[in-house]
């Protein structure tokens, strides 16, 4: 009869299995909210800056608009560089605070979706805010006889109130506070997302719905550098 006797000799039994450390949390996200919401007041100050259709004096005369509109492309170039800086960072600041409150509510919960879908909205709607500019802002600059003024007009129109339209950024502050009453997120931020985000949303929903242009950069600036500065417990 063969006996076999099988033993384990580890090369080094005298080192001890080392257990990786966890990353820390990035706040690189959160900083990149905080860009965004400056972008986005940005935004809402250059394209109040091209003012030529809302000037009274210049009322139902188009082509005097669309001349006074190719005096003002230094602030179109302004607003079309803050809405699509601002438009990318608010997609990294939404993936950032969709991962954040997943990372406690966990995959039952709804408010992380929600919270990324709106931001991810409002990124789209500033994206198509400066959707013309390319097409009306060269034509101004190099050959204005080009751009028809009735045309230049509702341009002026375009980007004096789609840019404007952060309703759904207000949907994803309503989120962040019925996250932060799950214990997800700190509760103040819940509350800054309550305030400001439920104005936001209501003036959207409403007929002054691009006032939601001033209050939701105001919420995602808070937000963001609260996330990034004061969102101690879970980071450590």
């Amino acid at each position: 009869m063969t006996t076999h006797i099988t033993t384990d000799n580890p090369v080094r039994s005298d080192v001890p299995t080392l257990t990786p450390r966890p990353a820390r949390p990035s706040r690189s996200w959160a900083f990149a909210g905080v860009g965004a919401g400056l972008a986005g007041i940005g935004v809402i100050v250059t394209s109040g800056m091209v003012n030529a259709v809302y000037d009274e004096e210049l009322v139902g005369d188009t082509p005097a608009i669309a001349a006074k509109l190719a005096d003002q492309t230094g602030p179109m170039f302004a607003f079309h560089t803050f809405a699509m800086v601002g438009a990318v960072l608010t997609v990294v600041f939404a993936a950032g605070l969709f991962r954040r409150l997943r990372a406690t509510l966990g995959d039952g919960s709804t408010a992380p979706l929600v919270a990324f879908s709106g931001l991810l909205g409002t990124a789209v709607v500033t994206v198509l805010g400066s959707g013309l500019d390319t097409e009306f802002i060269m034509a101004l600059v190099d050959d204005p006889e080009m751009v028809d003024p009735a045309n230049a007009a509702l341009f002026n129109h375009w980007i004096g109130t789609i840019p404007w339209l952060w309703a759904l950024a207000g949907l994803s502050g309503l989120a962040v506070y019925v996250a932060s009453r799950a214990a997800a997120a700190p509760r103040w931020i819940g509350r800054v997302g309550l305030v400001l985000g439920g104005v936001t949303l209501l003036l959207g929903i409403s007929p002054l719905q691009y006032m939601a242009g001033m209050t939701g950069p105001l919420w995602l600036i808070v937000t963001a550098a609260g996330f990034a500065l004061g969102d101690r417990a879970f980071r450590s």
